[in-house]
């Protein structure tokens, strides 16, 4: 009989990473996450039995129980090509080390990282090369892809996010493999809502509207406002979801339904990160709820590569 793992998750946010490895078949037994919105949406989830609401700079690990599996989806913002690129020398980007410091602690078996694929780039790849270095030291063979949700998850949205798993011996490292591509079915079109949504979704009288009627001339892509003005998406395919959703309703994507131009809804949002019907959204303070979406991970994604650890460990 095959072992239950257990997983232990750093930055969990709501819980995109905890549920994909949950779904195959591990038990997730200790959580951190500092954002209290959050923490909310992961307790309506998977209840409050072991997620530690806090800074996880304040935690000593000898708190922290021994685990199978790390995750960790350490803030992304410092090395995400549409944020700063401050890296190591933004606050956020450091909290890398944090994860270096309860691998040191706990020793897990494997650990799983995700982030934006900008971070193999960021600063000639000399912080891509630090984090590698770290894993190598801290006694872990490491290997990495960088995947797109559309192409590796069936998800059509474009997301292309760098996976690293790290094992603590060779012998599994040599039985794991990334995932192989998938085929898209769907369009972004087969994940929204067909009949007409609350009227703040609507875009009718936007001080830019005549300009979106001049651009949007396409009803099979999906659009939204940029730092550098109106854009599209390829046809069929989501733009990939950000944080900023969450403050700033312009970076919410929209499109043409059959009553008019609107913006996607939380639901349609979690959707095309792969999260299923039964995933409890909040439904009051639905700003922080995008945030929260655009801040997860493409969850069959994670799913997939979680799938082959499991098998790799057993």
């Amino acid at each position: 009989m095959k072992e239950q793992l257990t997983v232990g998750s750093m930055f969990a946010g709501i819980g995109g990473i905890c549920l994909a490895f949950r779904q195959n078949g591990c038990k997730i037994v200790w959580a951190n996450e500092i954002d209290r919105y959050a923490c909310k949406t992961y307790r309506l989830n998977f209840g409050d039995e072991y997620l530690i609401e806090g800074d996880i700079q304040k935690l000593d690990t000898k708190d922290i129980p021994k685990f199978d599996i790390l995750t960790a989806g350490f803030p992304c913002q410092a090395f995400s090509s549409v944020g700063l690129l401050e890296g190591f020398n933004d606050p956020r980007g450091n909290l890398f080390f944090e994860t270096a410091r309860v691998i040191n602690k706990i020793k897990p078996r494997v650990v799983f990282l995700e982030n934006v694929a900008n971070l193999v780039k960021h600063d000639e790849g000399r912080t891509f090369d630090v984090i590698l270095k770290t894993l190598g030291d801290l006694g872990y063979y490491t290997v990495y892809k960088v995947m797109n949700a559309k192409e590796y998850g069936n998800i059509p949205q474009q997301r292309n996010r760098i996976y690293i798993v790290a094992f603590k011996y060779k012998k599994n490292v040599e039985k794991f493999k990334f995932p192989d591509m998938l085929p898209l079915t769907q369009t972004a079109f087969d994940l929204f809502d067909k009949k007409k949504q609350e009227e703040k979704y609507y875009m009718d009288g936007h001080r830019m509207w005549n300009r979106m009627m001049e651009y949007m001339d396409d009803r099979k892509r999906v659009y939204r406002f940029t730092d550098w003005g109106l854009s599209r998406g390829m046809e069929g395919i989501c733009p990939t979801l950000l944080a900023a959703m969450g403050s700033r309703f312009e970076r919410i994507p929209f499109f043409y339904d059959d009553f008019s131009v609107r913006l996607m809804t939380p639901r349609e949002c979690a959707r095309l990160q792969g999260f299923p019907e039964s995933f409890i959204l909040p439904k009051e303070n639905e700003k922080q709820v995008y945030k929260q979406i655009g801040n997860s991970v493409c969850v069959p994604v994670v799913s997939r590569i979680a799938g082959n650890i499991v098998k790799a460990l057993n």
